[in-house]
């Protein structure tokens, strides 16, 4: 199976139909998307669709992934938190532009987190830290965040994800419970969130 082909198809794909960002495109060139896929659907790994990756958890469909990369507004050396790692795909396409060092990532599956930790160390992420926890508390170890990004839906950005973000960064998540909004925000000085909707979503729901 030509992998890398596949991946260049999918990438030309979504950069003539909504993704520009040149960073973001050639993270997604680098990521190899099949390799955090289960085996049995590989088939479909270059596919902009989500796939299931076990205990009820997905993978994001591609565009997603360009998308909240794009909203984020990531530069090399940006401190980053991502609240629900799956399989780890997001986390290394984050990582190729930030760098893994600065990518921070909380499971909720202790198996997911596990999986995903050794999957990221094969493909040379080994940098990005990865734990099994409550997302909702997010990580306060490494705070203050520049940015912090959900990839499951809260009904609100959890307080203590807020509270690791620094005056100034930005968060992003899908909001909401039967009906979803991508939202990004960006951190006043006084704590409070200057808020900007980016449309309808679905993602599986935080736990």
């Amino acid at each position: 199976m030509d992998w890398a082909a596949r991946r260049e198809a999918m990438v030309d794909a979504l950069e003539s139909e909504r993704v520009d960002d040149p960073a973001t495109l050639a993270a997604l060139r680098a990521v190899p998307r099949h390799a955090f896929v289960p085996e049995h659907k590989r088939e479909s790994a270059y596919a902009d669709t989500p796939l299931l990756i076990g205990d009820g958890q997905t993978i994001s469909a591609p565009h997603m992934v360009a998308i909240m990369t794009d909203l984020l507004d990531l530069a090399p050396g940006t401190d980053v938190l991502e609240v629900g790692t799956g399989c780890g795909y997001h986390a290394a396409v984050t990582a190729e532009i930030v760098g893994p060092d600065h990518v921070f990532s909380v499971e909720y599956h202790d198996s997911l987190a596990e999986q995903a930790r050794d999957r990221l160390d094969r493909l040379g992420y080994g940098d990005i830290s990865v734990r099994a926890g409550d997302g909702e508390r997010g990580w306060p170890d490494h705070a203050p965040y520049d940015r912090a990004y959900l990839t499951c839906a809260a009904p609100e950005f959890p307080r203590a994800v807020v509270e690791q973000v620094r005056p100034g960064g930005v968060l992003l998540a899908p909001l909401g419970t039967a009906r979803q909004t991508l939202v990004r925000a960006r951190k006043r000085e006084d704590g409070s969130l200057d808020r900007e909707d980016h449309g309808g979503v679905r993602f599986v729901e935080m736990q």
